[in-house]
């Protein structure tokens, strides 16, 4: 009796031993990553750096060839229009013969020519501001009533804004055009005549000093740039855009504005440049770029640090899903011409093809092949394929 009990432990022994080598013989499940298959909305944008710059600048020059004063006036003081800048004590006058005397009549004709121009200009824009300032109160009447959608609304909210920014430019560049005229008849009147009273220089618009070009005071000629004015207040954003990526980008498209040393601001797209330029890139490689002009749609007081020259970053948003099936790029795999991902089910992976549509950085469209909810596996490595089981980390 006591021989078969002997036996009985050595066999159950043996077979705990095949057990345990059987079990450690059998490939165990391989750790993988997992994320869970979503669905929401999906924004697909362009991020590149850009430079905030005053809308209107004027750069004030000085009018005749003469020594000019020091400037007492530094970059951030406040100018009125008609402030006197600086002061040009003029050289003696040379003899004025009919060539010079032409020349001068005809800077007159020129400078008169361009005010009739601006004047023009600055009625076309009030014009358009009014239309679109109408369109827009007519269209909020209809979208009350459900007449017409929301989105004309805003369309003619963004031309409304776009018409009163291209009037105010318009009126600064008659201001502009104004003082040019008042300044060649004042020299045409002088020419020929002895240089025995200074030269007043004044300011042709109100804003602040954005930069003094010529400091101390010394020989300058006609022509000669003396400071620049602008208005702070009035801030826009260029941003040099690949062609490749400007193409998607249109008339106002949402954008966020980063990394200026504030938090972020909300802009939107004026306008894409015409015209591209050759940029060299880091790397030494030619570029093909185009500048986006970006207004600041949020209050002044949200970007009230940020200044003229100043670097920042731009999230232009060219697409965006309201709800789209979305996945993590880590989880796509090149399969042959197409996409796949690994699909987990009950510890195994499966390998399956998928389709996609947009992508941004961080994520991809799926328009077939996975469903929301579905458990994916994070950048597969060379151990994972299809019915490989695994195990999340």
């Amino acid at each position: 009796m006591r021989r078969w009990i002997n036996r009985i432990v050595l066999i159950v022994v043996l077979g705990a031993i095949v057990a345990t080598l059987v079990w450690s013989m059998r490939p165990q499940p391989v750790p993988v990553e997992l994320a869970t298959v979503g669905r929401g909305p999906l924004q697909v944008s362009v991020v590149e750096d850009g430079r905030a710059v005053v809308e209107d600048r004027y750069l004030v020059t000085a009018p005749l060839a003469g020594t000019v004063g020091r400037s007492e006036l530094r970059a951030g003081d406040p100018v009125a229009a008609g402030a006197v800048v600086a002061r040009i004590a003029p050289l003696p006058a040379p003899l004025l013969d009919a060539r010079t005397r032409t020349e001068l009549t005809g800077r007159v004709d020129v400078a008169r020519a361009q005010r009739r121009q601006a004047e023009a200009a600055v009625e076309r824009a009030r014009l358009a501001a009014d239309f679109a300032t109408h369109e827009r109160e007519r269209l909020a009447a209809l979208v009350t009533t459900r007449t017409v959608p929301g989105i004309e609304l805003d369309r003619a909210a963004l031309s409304a804004e776009v018409a009163a920014r291209d009037l105010a430019s318009a009126q600064f560049a008659a201001a502009v055009a104004s003082h040019a005229l008042t300044t060649a008849q004042a020299m045409a009147a002088r020419a020929g005549k002895p240089g025995d009273e200074e030269v007043v220089v004044e300011a042709p618009v109100s804003g602040q000093v954005l930069r003094v070009l010529t400091e101390s005071a010394g020989v300058v000629g006609p022509g000669t740039p003396l400071l620049e004015l602008g208005d702070p207040q009035r801030l826009e954003i260029v941003a040099d855009v690949l062609t490749a990526d400007a193409v998607a980008i249109h008339a106002g498209a949402p954008v966020t504005i980063t990394s200026w040393g504030g938090a972020p601001v909300a802009g939107r797209v004026r306008r894409v440049e015409p015209s591209a330029t050759t940029r060299l890139s880091a790397l030494g490689v030619e570029e093909q770029r185009v500048a986006v002009v970006i207004d600041l749609a949020a209050p002044p007081a949200a970007w009230a640090g940020m200044g003229d020259g100043w670097r920042v970053e731009v999230e232009i948003v060219t697409v965006e899903v309201p709800d789209a099936i979305t996945v993590p790029l880590g989880a796509l795999r090149r399969d042959g011409e197409g996409w796949s991902v690994f699909v987990v089910t009950d510890g195994v992976a499966h390998r399956r093809g998928v389709q996609l549509g947009h992508k941004n950085r961080d994520a991809a469209e799926i328009t077939a092949g996975l469903a929301a909810g579905d458990r994916v596996i994070l950048h597969p490595g060379e151990r994972i394929g299809d019915g490989v089981r695994v195990a999340a980390r």
